[in-house]
Formats: structure tokens, C-alpha cells, sequence
């Protein structure tokens, strides 16, 4: 991904079939995010690069993606670092034209593509937080589960105070890993995501879990296997995790209610489809299972 360093701020081409306002929209979904800020068209994320915070300042410039930094101006090797987190999160090496060009021919995501193009799978480029964020989500409305994000957040994350706005960093494997079941517990976790959580926590903090080792693992299948050998990961949160963090386009959520409902409304359903019915749907999604998903997501936020 080619990228030119201005001194002060730095650009990021966009590459083919990329939209800023379209992935802008997607982050619009919700107001109960607490790692990310939206102001005048802007992104404002907080990232830490070996050690040093670094709120940067996301915007689209012609061509380019512009990154800017209003606190503190990073060092060449951080700038490199941040590039590389920026097109982990907004996915920006995929070529998706043969997703473009299957998705054209397909009933439920030919109308979806047509809207939202450009619209690229926002990741979760941290392991550890796309874990905890799955496993809190886990058998929880999504309002709640935002609630319960929030209290994890501003409890054992990081804040950095900026012009009369907190900006937050995810809470890191090593602080979690030293928690009692009970520090969660009192959050509202239930007792089995409180020590999923530790659990998985120590796991990172010690290096036996990195997205390295998962990719080691070889395809697809097994890292979904490596990964639901991991009390409290079946099937729904490893498939999460695989198409959010590790960016593995046939990760294939099935369980996921948001996946069935959006299904339910595409097709103008009476109820939601049976697993048998969706399977049968993405026959023609063969290795695109993460983008098509990703795609009925955004259209439950048909509003924004």
C-alpha cells in the first residue's frame, strides 16, 4: 500500500472499489462506540504504538486517505506502524472485484453492492479485543453488550484527554490477565465471560495466542479449529474473530442474528431462514462468506 509521509500528516492512497463515506456511514451505525470519535466527516481513533498514544485524525483528502495527528507528532517507524494499522482496519489490500463480479449476479447481494459500494470489512486489527468483543457479545442483546464494552473500557482501558474529549484505548491482554473473576463480575460480566476473558487474556499476555500462531495453523478451517479448542470459543465467535481480525473472507458467522435477519428482510421473509436455507443462499459466496456477511450487516442500518 503506497503512502507518502508530509512532515506532519501523512496520505494513504485509496486503492480500487474504496469509499471513505461509505466506510464513515458504517462507523455512524451506533453511538454507543467508546474506541472511536466522528466529527465533521472526520475519524478521531486512538492507537498505541510501543507504548506511545497516538490519537490520529482520519480524513479524506482527493485520492488519499490523510491522517493527521492533533497531540503528538510520531516518529517515522510509528508513522509505518500506523499505516500498517490503518489498512489492517479498513481491509484496503483486498481486491474486491471478483467479489464485485459475483455479488452483480446474485439476488440477495446484487441490491446491497449497489448501495454500499466501496464499502470495505471494518476489522478489529487487535486480537484481544476482537476476542473479548465477541465473547461479550455472546447471548446479549447488542445494546447491552455495548453497555458491558463500555464499563471494560473505562475500567482497565486507557484514556488520553484532549480538547474536552476522551479518547480510549482497548484495556491490554497483561492488565486483564492479573484481574479476579470478581473484578469483571462486578461490570455485569457473568461468571463464565469473566473467566473466558481472563483465560484468554493470560493466553496473549504469554504468547501461546497471536494472530501469528493462528496463521500458522495454515487454512481457514484450521484456525476456526485451533481457535475453538479455547474455552468459551465455538463456532459463532470464531468465525467472528477469523473474518474481523485475522481478515479471512470465507470466516462464515452461520448463528449469527444479525445475518438472519438481514436475510429475513432482504427476501421479504414471513420468518428467518433456517441454517439449511442460508447455507444454501451462499453456496454462490465461496470464499467471499465475510464480505456478503459483512454487507447484510450494514443493511440493518438502512437509515444512516
Amino acid at each position: 500500500m503506497k503512502w507518502i509521509d508530509h512532515a506532519d500528516y501523512i496520505k494513504i492512497s485509496k486503492p480500487n472499489d474504496f469509499s471513505f463515506p461509505a466506510c464513515l456511514k458504517f462507523f455512524h451505525r451506533t453511538d454507543q462506540e467508546i474506541l472511536y470519535r466522528i466529527k465533521d466527516d472526520t475519524l478521531y481513533k486512538l492507537v498505541k504504538i510501543e507504548e506511545q498514544p497516538i490519537l490520529c485524525k482520519i480524513s479524506e483528502q482527493a485520492t488519499a486517505i490523510k491522517i493527521e495527528f492533533p497531540m503528538y507528532q510520531p516518529t517515522a517507524n510509528e508513522k509505518e506502524k500506523i499505516v500498517h494499522y490503518l489498512v489492517e482496519w479498513f481491509d484496503l489490500t483486498r481486491d474486491l472485484q471478483s467479489f464485485y463480479k459475483m455479488a452483480e449476479q446474485d439476488k440477495i447481494l446484487q441490491p446491497l453492492v449497489e448501495k454500499y459500494r466501496g464499502l470495505r470489512l471494518i476489522g478489529i486489527p487487535c486480537l484481544f479485543e476482537a476476542l473479548v468483543w465477541a465473547i461479550i457479545g455472546q447471548q446479549i442483546n447488542l445494546s447491552f453488550a455495548y453497555t458491558l464494552k463500555r464499563r471494560f473500557v473505562e475500567t482497565f482501558g486507557e484514556q488520553l484527554y484532549v480538547e474536552g474529549e476522551s479518547y480510549w484505548l482497548f484495556p491490554t491482554p497483561a492488565k486483564i490477565a492479573e484481574m479476579q473473576v470478581e473484578d469483571l463480575r462486578k461490570l455485569q460480566f457473568s461468571q463464565r465471560k469473566a473467566e473466558y476473558t481472563i483465560a484468554i487474556a493470560k493466553s496473549i499476555a504469554n504468547g501461546e495466542l497471536t494472530k501469528d500462531v493462528l496463521r500458522q495453523q495454515g487454512d481457514y478451517i484450521a484456525m476456526k479449529q485451533h481457535l475453538m479448542a479455547i474455552r468459551g470459543i465455538g463456532a459463532w465467535t470464531a468465525d467472528y474473530v477469523l473474518m474481523t481480525c485475522l481478515q479471512e473472507p470465507s470466516a462464515f458467522p452461520l448463528a449469527d442474528v444479525g445475518l438472519h435477519n438481514a436475510l429475513k428482510i432482504q427476501l421479504s421473509l414471513a420468518q428467518k431462514p433456517t441454517i439449511e436455507k442460508i447455507n444454501d443462499y451462499a453456496k454462490q459466496w465461496e470464499g467471499w462468506q465475510a464480505y456478503a456477511t459483512f454487507y447484510l450487516w450494514r443493511s440493518l442500518y438502512e437509515a444512516i
